[in-house]
């Protein structure tokens, strides 16, 4: 995967500051964003503050990365916002901000990095997803519509993308300890993890495992797929 341009959303912190620093350990060049400004030092990183929800800021990050490095290999749509309400407690303000950040963010980074990627006739794009949607967890159904949104994008941007040789994938992630994480309660978190079929907490490096498989050149026959981690049955 050297010398490869990757794209990941949301490089602040957890998962996609871990993400970042371990692509960046394997000699890959890695473009991050996020609300604020950026925490990894690293030659290969560049940062760039947005919402990506911010359609003009977007397009304006991705053709900057154009600019500078002809190219971009991979798009890693980390970025993504929680909501632990029930249903009748949920503002309005709470379902557009989930939304917004989840699958608004993700589809304005798949379309326009897509672009790019169909100049070289190459790409892998992996969108996050949750077990929280096909477990239909209690007091998530903002967050869980709008994972299932990200699915739902997944599926048909793999097929309208794949004459150009990119694969477009979904990383259903499994509580992974993280700031959000930290915030659910025990018995809340307790329950969601007997409802997987492997019942441990995942790990970061679950996370990349899955990626390093998904965005590898052999992995050029697989798209369209959501692949939960912990098992969902």
């Amino acid at each position: 995967m050297k010398n490869e341009i990757m794209v990941i959303t949301g490089t602040r912190k957890g998962i996609g500051k871990y993400l970042a620093e371990y692509y960046l350990s394997k000699g890959l060049t890695v473009i991050g964003c996020s609300r604020g400004e950026g925490s990894i030092e690293d030659p290969n990183y560049r940062h760039f503050m947005l919402d990506v929800a911010d359609e003009k800021a977007v397009i304006s990050m991705i053709r900057d990365v154009k600019k500078e490095f002809k190219k971009i290999d991979v798009l890693l749509n980390n970025a993504g916002a929680a909501s632990m309400n029930h249903i009748l407690l949920t503002p309005y303000k709470t379902i557009k901000e989930t939304t917004e950040a989840n699958y608004f963010g993700t589809f304005l980074f798949l379309r326009e990095v897509s672009k790019v990627m169909l100049k070289k006739k190459y790409g892998r794009i992996v969108n996050f997803a949750s077990i929280a949607t096909p477990l239909k967890w209690e007091g998530e159904a903002a967050y869980a519509a709008s994972k299932a949104a990200v699915e739902n994008l997944t599926q048909i941007a793999a097929k309208e993308v794949a004459e150009y040789g990119i694969t477009v994938n979904a990383l259903g992630s499994t509580p992974v300890w993280t700031d959000m994480i930290n915030r659910v309660p025990k018995e809340k978190l307790e329950g969601i993890l007997n409802q997987q079929s492997i019942k441990r907490i995942g790990e970061m490096k679950d996370v990349s495992h899955l990626c390093d498989f998904l965005i590898d050149e052999e992995s050029n026959f697989i798209t369209g797929q959501v692949i939960y981690l912990g098992g969902v049955s």
